[in-house]
């Protein structure tokens, strides 16, 4: 089990817990969409927080797996559109809870949160170019804006929680041992009003959105896979795993 669930109060709690990074494999992004999609079906629930144990919030798919079953290509993007969407979709609001490492699959599970709390050592990243990849940049987006995050997805580059506070991709900072307390004394808050305020809140918000992020992530996956078929994509997961230097035919 990668994906522990916890209900209280009128909160739930979707927990990664899958070490030694909280990378998730073909059958844990399954687990976690089949479990978030849950979550928001349940009458008792009136919001969701999404965090993590252990060092990170959440390290993407797993590229080990991927490099032994190819194969898994095609399920493990569905698995990951399903998982970002029933975030996206959930009737609740959500809330992120980042701490340690976000990365890959991490932003897309929050930028896919109505918002963003993170603990003072979280960092953020979309290393997708360097893991022969593509995928995210729509949830990145509604995180930083869109030339911070052509910048972070061209280059790999890494920011830090209080660089994404400022760019207004989070709500708040605090320190690590603080962020559960912080995180579910707002969730409790939230979950305190109407539920048929919230529920036609979010599907509100949701309906106004500039950009159909599900629409705009889908069609980023259709170059995930094309690249993911190519000899850079290969060579770029062989070096990854085998801990090396790529080299590219230039």
């Amino acid at each position: 089990m990668a994906i522990d669930v916890v209900v209280e109060g009128g909160v739930g709690e979707l927990i990664i817990n899958a070490p030694p990074v909280n990378a998730l494999t073909n059958a844990g992004w399954r687990e976690f969409a089949t479990k978030m999609e849950a979550l928001g079906r349940r009458d008792d629930v009136h919001c969701v927080v999404i965090r993590a144990e252990g060092r990170g919030f959440q390290a993407g798919v797993d590229v080990k797996e991927l490099a032994a079953h190819g194969d898994l290509i095609i399920e493990v993007n569905r698995g990951c559109y399903d998982s970002f969407a029933a975030v996206y979709d959930c009737p609740v609001p959500t809330i992120a809870a980042v701490h340690g490492f976000c990365i890959g699959g991490g932003i897309g599970i929050a930028g896919a949160a109505d918002f963003v709390m993170a603990s003072e050592d979280a960092t953020f990243q979309l290393p997708e170019i360097d893991r022969g990849a593509l995928g995210a940049a729509t949830h990145l987006t509604r995180l930083v804006g869109v030339q911070k995050a052509r910048r972070m997805l061209y280059t790999c580059e890494s920011i830090t929680a209080a660089e994404l506070h400022r760019l207004g991709g989070c709500e708040s900072v605090v320190p690590k041992a603080a962020l559960r307390d912080e995180v579910m004394k707002v969730a409790r808050s939230i979950a305190g009003k109407s539920p048929k305020a919230l529920r036609l809140g979010k599907q509100s918000l949701n309906g106004i959105e500039v950009v159909d992020v599900k629409k705009s992530y889908r069609y980023e996956q259709g170059f995930t896979l094309e690249l993911y078929t190519s000899k850079d994509s290969q060579e770029a997961r062989d070096a990854f795993t085998e801990k090396r230097d790529a080299r590219f035919d230039r």
